[in-house]
């Protein structure tokens, strides 16, 4: 079936692991316990808090950003977490401390996909606000006129199909019509469990069950693997 939109995924997909592993990581573990006293009783940051409170049985400030420091050492996909995250990485990006990396193959075709009307989203466990950050500054300029819509973990789990078929209701589209893009193949078995066409794209050393979906190395190949 010809592909009518695109959901892609971020980290080693179209952009490298190192930055987020070896930038924005880094970065939120050092500037998170500011953020989260600043902002303690910020209306719009409360709710996230609420949560870690809750799963830690304390109110304590000391205690909740204890938590979340474990969850970023353990790359734990908290929705508050991440949430959080992102509020940090969308200041950072704001006053241009850092630029995000992309890949220039996910960039000329996501540019393209867009110019001939294809929708392109993005479904990553990062937050909305850290998506919009990533693709609004990256090495290739601002990418998120490219883009039709972001989806995080609100929508569900990544590895559960029931998030998946969220996202094709959202966009209005016929499931198999639906192209989605990840590095990470139980990802890719929950987008085809909800009927969505998939590809693994492998970046570097191929995956356990890689032959599990059709794979490409950049994607500069998936006009030769799909009809767009």
């Amino acid at each position: 079936m010809k592909i009518r939109a695109v959901v892609t995924d971020i980290e080693g997909t179209t952009s490298n692991i190192e930055f987020v592993h070896q930038v924005l990581f880094p970065y939120s573990k050092e500037h998170l316990p500011a953020f989260v006293k600043a902002y303690w009783t910020d209306p719009e940051i409360r709710p996230y808090l609420a949560q870690v409170e809750q799963e830690v049985g304390s109110t304590e400030p000391d205690v909740v950003i204890g938590k979340l420091l474990q969850w970023v050492e353990q790359d734990v996909k908290a929705t508050p977490l991440k949430a959080l995250q992102g509020k940090v990485w969308k200041q950072a990006f704001e006053e241009k401390l850092f630029t995000s990396h992309v890949y220039a193959d996910a960039y000329t075709h996501i540019k393209g996909w867009y110019e001939n009307g294809i929708p392109v989203y993005v479904f990553s466990s990062g937050s909305v606000d850290a998506q919009i950050g990533i693709f609004g500054h990256t090495v290739e300029g601002d990418m998120t006129p490219f883009l039709s819509g972001y989806f995080d973990t609100e929508i569900g789990a990544k590895r559960e199909s029931v998030a998946y078929r969220h996202i094709i209701e959202s966009i209005a589209c016929e499931a198999g019509a639906v192209l989605f893009l990840s590095d990470v193949v139980q990802e890719l078995d929950a987008a085809a469990e909800a009927g969505m066409q998939t590809c693994l794209l492998i970046r570097g050393d191929s995956p356990d069950n890689a032959d599990r979906h059709p794979s490409v190395s950049s994607f500069d190949e998936l006009d030769a693997v799909f009809e767009f």
